[in-house]
C-alpha cells in the first residue's frame, strides 16, 4: 500500500469506528487532508470550518486564502506540502474544539504523520501545538523551531498563530508573516527539500 493509500485506509477507519459521533452526525463530512503524502512540510489546523466541511477539503474559506497566499511567498504551493487538522469534523457553530474530541482524534493524527513522515511540523496556532507541547503558550513560542517525536519518527516542530487569528488582530498578522517567512530556513535545516 503506498503512502495516499494508507491515508484513505485512515480516513475510511475514522468513518468506521464513528470517532467523535456527536461530531460526526451533524457534520456533512469528513475533512481528511490534502496535498501530497510525500511531503516534507506538514501543516496542521484545530478543526474545519463551514466551508471545509462543505467541500471536504481543509484550510478554504478565510483562514486558508491566507495561507495559500503565505505559501506563495515562500515559493510552494498546496500541492508542495500536507494540510489537515487534528479534529476531523466541523465542530458546531465553529466553536473550539473540546479537549475530549481533540483527545479522540489524537491517535489518527499521529498515524497520518507516521505515515508521511514530514521533516517539519508547521502548528498552526494553540490546539496543533498543544498536542506536541502541551504546557506551551503560543504567544511565546511561535517561531521557534523544537524537535518533536511522532512515534519513532523525529520531526521539527514550527508553531505559528493559525491564520483566522490574523484576520482580526493586525500584530499577529506581522508576527505570523515572519514566522512563515522562516519555514524555508528551518525545512532546509531539518533535511525537508
Amino acid at each position: 500500500m503506498d503512502r495516499q493509500q494508507q491515508l484513505d485506509a485512515l480516513s475510511a477507519e475514522i468513518v468506521e469506528q464513528s470517532i467523535c459521533p456527536e461530531l460526526k452526525a451533524q457534520a456533512i463530512q469528513l475533512v481528511k487532508g490534502a496535498g501530497t503524502p510525500n511531503a516534507d512540510i506538514v501543516f496542521i489546523g484545530e478543526a474545519p470550518g463551514k466551508k471545509e466541511d462543505e467541500q471536504g477539503v481543509p484550510f478554504i474559506g478565510a483562514a486558508g486564502k491566507i495561507l495559500t497566499a503565505s505559501l506563495e511567498t515562500i515559493g510552494l504551493t498546496r500541492d508542495d506540502v500536507y494540510i489537515t487538522n487534528i479534529v476531523k469534523y466541523r465542530p458546531p457553530k465553529n466553536r473550539d474544539p473540546k479537549p475530549e474530541e481533540k483527545a479522540a482524534f489524537w491517535p489518527y493524527l499521529e498515524r497520518e504523520l507516521e505515515i508521511i513522515q514530514p521533516k517539519l511540523i508547521v502548528a498552526l496556532g494553540r490546539h496543533s501545538m498543544g498536542y506536541f507541547l502541551p504546557d506551551a503558550v503560543i504567544g511565546e513560542v511561535h517561531g521557534t523551531p523544537t524537535p518533536v517525536y511522532v512515534g519513532a519518527h523525529k520531526a521539527i516542530l514550527l508553531p505559528i498563530y493559525h491564520p483566522a487569528a490574523t484576520i482580526y488582530n493586525q500584530k499577529l498578522r506581522s508576527d505570523f508573516d515572519e514566522d512563515f517567512r522562516t519555514i524555508p530556513g528551518v525545512a532546509s535545516a531539518s533535511g525537508a527539500a
